[in-house]
């Protein structure tokens, strides 16, 4: 049976003068959010309808998050959200609980002033979004921390390999905090891991860190494992 989405509202079609961006924006919330389902094919009609594009920017869109892993493009059945085992997402977990660590080790004391400043906005304006459960915003800025974290490490082979890794991994984030308990945990930790950061404690906030993306992993592991089991 075709996969239907519904068509938007006029005021959600996309502006032609950031059409690349937007559209790759708008395809990897739907697979994030889980609007468009690993393993099920991209259904590009029904999108460019949506979007009030043609199929080019659309293809090219594709191009950019087969390129993070959200998508494989398949010769002759066009492109299917990618699929994820629970093994290659325990491998993938496994490198980045390591790599965050790393990084708030070597923030701490990389980070200028003025970007710690910068998560500390970050940091704020998320706990508003919690406050109204904005998740979608909330998630946003959520990655928008942790990537400058990442990017305050100062290493540009860990921002590369968490850059490739997170792509594949972060509907399953996303998914964590569907959960209104983890939700507000994942806040609590994020005050801790601002607090750490602010007082440059490299040991302090790589294991806040690591234990954060670890904390959120089970979880998710947890309501996947009870999912299929009531399924059965």
């Amino acid at each position: 049976m075709a996969t239907v989405i519904p068509h938007s509202p006029p005021e959600q079609r996309i502006a032609r003068r950031s059409l690349h961006d937007e559209v790759v924006e708008r395809l990897r919330d739907l697979i994030v959010e889980g609007e468009l389902e690993p393993g099920k094919r991209v259904p590009e009609r029904v999108l460019c309808e949506r979007f009030g594009i043609s199929r080019t920017p659309l293809r090219e869109a594709l191009k950019v998050l087969a390129s993070e892993g959200l998508v494989e493009l398949l010769p002759n059945r066009g492109a299917v959200v990618a699929p994820l085992t629970v093994t290659e997402l325990d491998e993938i977990i496994e490198v980045m609980v390591t790599l965050e660590g790393l990084a708030g080790m070597l923030a701490a004391s990389r980070m200028s002033d003025a970007a710690i400043s910068e998560v500390k906005a970050l940091h704020y304006e998320m706990l508003a979004c919690h406050a109204r459960a904005d998740l979608h915003s909330y998630f946003k800025l959520n990655q928008a921390i942790h990537l400058a974290i990442i990017a305050g490490a100062g290493n540009a082979t860990l921002v590369q390999t968490y850059g490739a890794l997170n792509g594949r991994v972060r509907r399953f984030r996303y998914m964590a905090n569907l959960s209104g308990e983890r939700w507000d945990h994942a806040v609590a930790e994020h005050d801790e891991i601002l607090s750490a950061l602010t007082k440059r404690d490299a040991t302090l906030l790589s294991r806040l860190l690591s234990d954060h993306l670890r904390n959120k992993y089970q979880h998710l592991k947890q309501a996947y494992q009870a999912g299929v089991e009531a399924a059965e």
